[in-house]
């Protein structure tokens, strides 16, 4: 009796490997950081941080644990002229873990909210009140491009995540809008303050050759920060 031998095509072959290769990655991948950092340790009563926070026992939770109230408006007397409410997990316990976050920011006529970057967040803003010149500078890759609107009440606009990006209400009158992001965590860095003013200070030879600078204005703007 004659046997038949099943022939499998060499492209077959190749798709099998490559779904398994794809699996592989899939199962292995990590989930995004919700801290700048976390160094790993192999003592657990040691440990402070988590990535996020631990639970608390549903039998305990009450509805004030999802409740957050940002309808204070924010102090902007201030060098720039604006104030951020955060509503992060910190403030509103109940995010831990659904991966979003809240802000509202308040301006005085002419307030800037600085450029700044959120590491673990793209944030989608929307005028309430006022007047605001937004925009957000590319990555080196794509040239650095900066994309600018000016935006009116009941406007939104996004901001990808990690890219500089900034508010400026071009009013004359007091402005409010807030911003959803996308982590519990968003993290902010604001730039100026970053640069200026890291503690330590940064070597102002590195500062002078970085931004072409006088060593004198490093050193007042070191100050300002």
């Amino acid at each position: 009796m004659m046997t038949s031998k099943l022939v499998v095509p060499k492209y077959a072959l190749v798709a099998v490997v490559l779904l398994a290769f794809a699996c592989s990655l899939t199962s292995a991948y990590d989930p995004s950081p919700l801290q700048g950092f976390c160094v790993a340790i192999d003592n657990p009563a040691s440990t402070v941080f988590v990535n996020g926070k631990f639970c608390k026992d549903p039998k305990l939770v009450t509805a004030d644990d999802f409740f957050c109230s940002v309808n204070i408006p924010g102090n902007t007397s201030n060098k720039v002229g604006s104030n951020v409410t955060a509503v992060t997990m910190e403030q509103l316990p109940g995010l831990n873990t659904l991966g979003i976050s809240l802000a509202r920011i308040d301006f005085a006529p002419r307030g800037l909210n600085p450029p700044h970057t959120h590491p673990r967040a793209t944030e989608i803003l929307v005028v309430i009140e006022g007047t605001l010149h937004v925009g957000f500078v590319t990555s080196n890759a794509n040239d650095n491009r900066l994309f600018t609107k000016v935006l009116n009440k009941g406007d939104v606009f996004v901001f990808p995540i990690s890219l500089i990006h900034f508010q400026l209400n071009v009013g004359n009158t007091n402005a409010v809008a807030f911003a959803g992001l996308s982590s519990q965590n968003p993290g902010v860095i604001t730039i100026a303050n970053e640069v200026f003013g890291s503690n330590p200070p940064i070597n102002q030879d590195v500062l002078t050759k970085a931004f072409q600078l006088d060593k004198n204005l490093v050193n007042y703007l070191q100050q300002q920060f």
